[in-house]
Order: C-alpha cells, then sequence, then structure tokens
C-alpha cells in the first residue's frame, strides 16, 4: 500500500504541554437532521499522546454520505480519521499529517483541511500551521549530490510556450543534456530518490507531500520522514 503524507511547519510559538491540552478539550458538535432522524456530527482530537520526541494523535471528523439505494437516496453516517504528529526540530515545529488511501464512494478529509483545523484550535485562528517548503535548489542539490539514487524528476514553471510539465527519468539524469536544458527553462517541482538507509524508494514535492512506493511499515516511513525529509525543509 503507497503511503504518503505532508508536512507543515507551526508557525507561531506554544509549548508541547499547553498544545496536548487544547486539543485534548477539543470537541465540536453539530446537529444533522435527515428524513426524520437526528444526529449530531462529531469533530474531535482522538489517541492523544506523549511520545519520546512529541505529540501524536487522530483528527476524527463525522460525515454524511449519500448512497442511492434502490432508486433512492439513502444518507449514511460515517466517521473518518486521520493520524498526525507534531515534532520539534531545530528551534522550528512540524506537523505531520498522513494523506487517507483511496475508498470509492467515501469522503476522505484532506491534510490541508485538518492543518487549518488544527490552526484554529491552537491559535484561534488560521495561517499559523502553514505548509512546509522544499525549495528547488535543495531537491536539486539532492539529486546531484547521488544521481543513481533518483528515479524520476518532474519540472514544471517552465518559460518554454504550451509547456507545462516535463518528466525525465533514469539514473543518468545529472549528465543528461535534457536535464541541464529544463534546468534552465524551470524548477524542479517533484523527485523520486531512494533512500537506502531506509530501503524505501520516496517521492518528495516542493509543498511537502511525501509519497513511499515500497512496501514498508508506517513506522519506518515516518522515520525516514523526520530524518530526511525535515532537514530539507526551508
Amino acid at each position: 500500500m503507497v503511503l504518503a503524507v505532508k508536512v507543515f511547519e507551526i508557525r507561531e510559538k506554544m509549548e508541547l504541554p499547553l498544545m496536548v491540552r487544547k486539543l485534548k478539550d477539543f470537541r465540536e458538535e453539530e446537529p444533522y437532521e435527515s428524513g426524520g432522524k437526528k444526529l449530531s456530527l462529531r469533530t474531535e482530537v482522538l489517541d492523544l499522546k506523549v511520545e519520546e520526541g512529541g505529540v501524536t494523535g487522530v483528527f476524527s471528523k463525522d460525515f454524511v454520505l449519500s448512497r442511492y439505494y434502490r432508486r433512492g437516496v439513502v444518507e449514511v453516517p460515517v466517521t473518518e480519521e486521520v493520524p498526525f504528529w507534531i515534532r520539534p526540530f531545530r528551534g522550528r515545529t512540524f506537523l505531520t499529517v498522513l494523506a487517507p488511501s483511496k475508498a470509492r464512494g467515501v469522503k476522505k478529509l484532506l491534510t490541508n483541511y485538518v492543518a487549518n483545523k488544527l490552526s484554529e484550535v491552537l491559535f484561534l485562528k488560521t495561517g499559523a500551521i502553514v505548509e512546509g517548503r522544499i525549495t528547488h535548489e535543495t531537491l536539486r542539490e539532492l539529486h546531484e549530490s547521488n544521481p543513481q539514487a533518483t528515479k524520476l524528476i518532474w519540472f514544471d514553471d517552465i518559460d518554454i510556450p504550451n509547456v507545462g510539465k516535463v518528466a525525465l527519468a533514469g539514473s543518468a539524469l545529472a549528465d543528461s543534456r535534457l536535464y541541464r536544458e529544463y534546468l534552465e527553462h524551470g524548477k524542479i517541482w517533484y523527485a523520486v530518490f531512494e533512500f537506502k538507509k531506509y530501503h524505501m524508494v520516496v517521492g518528495i514535492t516542493r509543498n511537502c507531500v511525501v509519497t513511499t512506493f515500497s512496501r514498508v511499515e508506517l513506522k519506518d516511513f515516518l522515520e525516514c520522514v523526520f530524518g530526511e525529509i525535515l532537514p530539507l525543509i526551508s
């Protein structure tokens, strides 16, 4: 199964114990009525734990889905749960949110929604938690430091008319004519690398969406994210 996370930075300062108290006390109830039935849709944080190195929890939200059944519409309540991790790192604090796997017909919580909601819970406003960013220059340095580990590169922001994005693949990308040519015309948006230390192939975007294409456990994937990706964020 493909695993993916998105990494955000918590820009506002707050001690972890206070974060834990605010998140632990958070719960919202939204009344919902349909077909004579009354429901209470809940949004809350569950399974909050203080671990060595940070905080982990699960963001939970109720939805109502409409399904077609025997030529009619039936509404079904469902709960979506998204794990998240808060980690201090080199004087900064990062939020990592697991991207839910795709499932047909099920509404999925977006990582951006979770980040914005946690920003409201912790700081009473959005914008306190922002996307992590990895620069084009950093991705270029990562690739050129070990070209044999690179599997794929996507370029965007290309100034050639009618060319939106371009992909290059191959272990000799740093030496190829096309690689040098597209460096002059665009920026690296997405790159796929093999991190041999963790025995996994990982895709990274400039806005810190990280995906592993290897069969690994979640804890091993997170170890790679915390060990290799956090140091890259500008």
